[in-house]
């Protein structure tokens, strides 16, 4: 008998602006004490500062790709195996996916300290976008641990 209890899906959250689930992800993971009304107008005009100097029409496709990029494919989970832990590599869950890219970028962002953060958020999407900067390196970096691991892949579960 599992211990969990069962998950319910939430009905998916849309922005007013875009009417884009990303969107609104993207506005609760930058958001911090219950300010949403900033959180957005950090985001709509990180959005279209991004969105400067590229020809794509439509102003969601820069976010898009940078999300797309920055999304890991595996990952290493600890798993106890007799007295010792190993770090066995792990797909990663689509859903799973898009939260931890958006998550990097955000805290990327956030790390890039003497910057307003809309400005710091527009650069992290553009480097993503573009298959640079700390996101990437963060993804890069999770795929390596995962191929290094990849003789412990017999221990999943």
């Amino acid at each position: 008998m599992s211990r969990r209890k069962r998950v319910y899906a939430k009905p998916e959250r849309r922005d007013m602006r875009y009417d884009s689930t990303l969107v609104a992800k993207l506005v609760a993971k930058v958001m911090s004490k219950g300010k949403k009304a900033l959180s957005e107008r950090i985001v709509y005009a990180a959005i279209e500062r991004a969105n400067d100097g590229s020809d794509a029409v439509d102003p969601l496709e820069v976010l898009i790709r940078a999300v797309e990029n920055a999304k890991p494919r595996v990952e290493v989970k600890s798993r106890r195996v007799g007295g010792a832990t190993y770090q066995v590599p792990l797909e990663v869950a689509i859903g799973r996916q898009e939260s931890l890219a958006m998550r990097w970028i955000v805290t990327a962002a956030r790390n890039r300290r003497g910057t307003p953060m809309h400005v710091a958020l527009a650069n992290e999407i553009r480097d993503a976008a573009t298959n640079q900067g700390g996101v990437i390196r963060k993804r890069d970096e999770v795929h390596k641990m995962a191929q290094a691991n990849r003789a412990f892949a017999h221990f999943r579960w």
